[in-house]
């Protein structure tokens, strides 16, 4: 059974692919001219889509097309070049200029899971009895496009990530005049409300103690984004120690959710030659 489906999959490919530098089959300056050939970009990408979705280690995925070793030298070179996160941004781009970012409704909140390795960005989480934990602080549009993300660990509060998680507003552009943040009761206070102001954005926020239906606010959207990262089971138990390794694998969830969801809402007003019989 594949990984995702091959609609999915193989526009993924094609633009993760057009990212990668052109290399020689044999390295140039091998003293003998010939060696071992390069295993294929193709192979370690699926591979990588493995890791993703199945949460395994890399010796459990590794077979005769490549090892382990080689999976973490390719990706490490990927990271180096920034293909991940050009990938996501052309993803966002694409879903923007076809489909349509809500940017006048923003959602922010966090979420935690554990991180049983520790790491750069983990901490003792107050809800697994002070195990290592990871917090990421997500936006989402109105729809529930993931925006971007802070890493931080388990016992960091909301309220104070929220800052570094608005500046990454800044990578799309002119927004509409009148954007609307809707937060949880964790951010309930003062300080939030003048850090909205001072950026020009109106908040929406749920007071502590009261409570509301959830159709009463836009922040179901962040959740349901939350939900939908959390299938893939690299990111709902985090085992990678460097914030770089965590953040390119959230970036290539962020694309495929990103990508699955145009392919969703397109599938009514647009044709294609890999267009699903069915709508995704």
């Amino acid at each position: 059974m594949p990984t995702l489906p091959s609609w999915l999959t193989e526009p993924l490919w094609d633009q993760f692919q057009a990212l990668l530098p052109e290399r020689p089959e044999f390295h140039p300056h091998h003293p003998l001219g010939r060696h071992r050939r390069r295993i294929g970009d193709r192979i370690i990408f699926d591979k990588m889509l493995q890791l993703l979705r199945f949460g395994c280690s890399y010796e459990a995925i590794a077979d005769t097309t490549c090892s382990a070793t080689t999976i973490r030298d390719r990706r490490d070179e990927w990271i180096r070049l920034g293909v991940f996160a050009k990938l996501k941004q052309i993803a966002l781009e694409s879903y923007d200029r076809i489909v349509g970012l809500v940017l006048d409704q923003i959602a922010v909140d966090g979420s935690i899971t554990k991180a049983s390795g520790g790491g750069e960005a983990a901490g003792r989480s107050p809800v697994d009895l002070g195990k290592q934990g990871l917090k990421r602080s997500g936006m989402t549009d109105g729809y529930g496009i993931p925006l971007g993300r802070v890493l931080a660990g388990a016992n960091r509060h909301d309220s104070p990530l929220l800052a570094p998680t608005l500046d990454r507003l800044n990578d799309l552009g002119p927004l509409p005049d009148d954007v609307t943040v809707h937060l949880d009761a964790g951010y309930d206070s003062d300080r939030t409300r003048t850090l909205l102001n001072e950026r020009g954005l109106r908040g929406r926020i749920k007071h502590k103690g009261e409570k509301a239906p959830i159709q009463a606010s836009r922040r179901w959207h962040v959740e349901r984004t939350h939900a939908w990262q959390n299938a893939f089971h690299r990111l709902a138990r985090c085992y990678k120690r460097r914030v770089t390794v965590i953040d390119a694998f959230f970036d290539l969830a962020d694309t495929i959710i990103t990508v699955r969801s145009l392919n969703r809402q397109a599938w009514t007003t647009h044709r294609w030659d890999e267009r699903p019989n069915r709508r995704p």
